[in-house]
């Protein structure tokens, strides 16, 4: 029963101990090869917001001429989740609109858990591969109870959190967050990232693992605020909301750029830390 539980403990700990700030200290020399260097905070982007939106606006578009036969506004109900055709047109449309296609299975790194595959397609450097998805937490608001044992909290460079969990009181306070901000009968953001079929299939950036020595990063983290000219109508495809009703200023998102060009049937590995100079 013992060993049992430390086993359980140390697997757990293998996945965690890359999002532990002092273990990530500590061990910084022995992981020099999976640390990100930039010269200063302005220059952490791969490339510029506009592609990043760019990209998103192509893709939810197209989500949205599936889902909902492209209206602007009204009384839009939920896509046919029992329609069974809907996922394979799904692939087929965004296959076609980004060249590629990634999906969530067990990661190829042992006790790394899930991973995320680029299952069809080419990924080209410089693409936008995935998003964190989460609630957004500026610097000065409480995350603590959300934060215990949760190996999905993210920092951004200025210090807002994003917190990427699925389940337990992260997944409420997120349902909870996204049911308040509503426009008439416009949802804000996206819950279906806490399902295992997220409308927005690049929705699962959380599960993407930490690179190593013998798994080289091809992913990297970059920050994104959505620009107030999104249509309102796509943001239901956003799968971030913030945590106060009352935070002022564009919403932050998280996106995986591509660092080099990526082949199907590759897991996606980004820098779990950057240090900037």
């Amino acid at each position: 029963m013992l060993s049992s539980a430390v086993r359980r403990f140390l697997d757990k700990w293998k996945s965690y101990r890359h999002r532990f700030v002092p273990w990530v200290v500590f061990n910084l020399k022995k992981n020099e090869q999976s640390l990100r260097k930039v010269d200063d905070a302005k220059y952490d982007k791969l490339v510029p917001d506009g592609e990043v939106s760019a990209s998103l606006l192509k893709l939810f578009t197209v989500l949205h001429r599936i889902h909902y036969g492209g209206k602007n506004h009204a009384e839009l109900r939920p896509p046919p989740h029992d329609d069974p055709g809907l996922e394979s047109r799904e692939a087929d449309a965004v296959l076609r609109c980004l060249g590629f296609n990634i999906h969530r299975r067990p990661s190829s790194v042992p006790g790394a858990g899930t991973g995320v595959f680029v299952s069809e397609g080419l990924v080209l450097k410089g693409a936008t591969v995935a998003m964190y998805p989460g609630t957004i937490y500026q610097p000065y608001e409480p995350i603590l109870l959300q934060s215990i044992r949760n190996p999905f909290v993210f920092r951004c460079i200025d210090g807002i959190l994003v917190d990427g969990n699925d389940r337990g009181i992260s997944r409420m306070v997120f349902r909870s967050c996204s049911g308040r901000d509503r426009l008439g009968p416009l949802t804000m953001s996206d819950t279906s990232w806490l399902t295992d079929s997220p409308l927005n299939p690049l929705a699962v950036g959380q599960y993407v693992n930490n690179c190593s020595r013998h798994t080289p990063a091809n992913v990297c983290y970059q920050e994104f605020d959505v620009p107030g000219r999104f249509p309102l109508e796509l943001h239901r495809y956003l799968p971030n909301v913030n945590y106060s009703q009352h935070t002022r200023g564009p919403l932050r998102c998280v996106v995986l750029v591509a660092l080099r060009d990526i082949k199907a049937g590759e897991e996606l590995f980004s820098n779990y830390y950057t240090i900037v100079h």
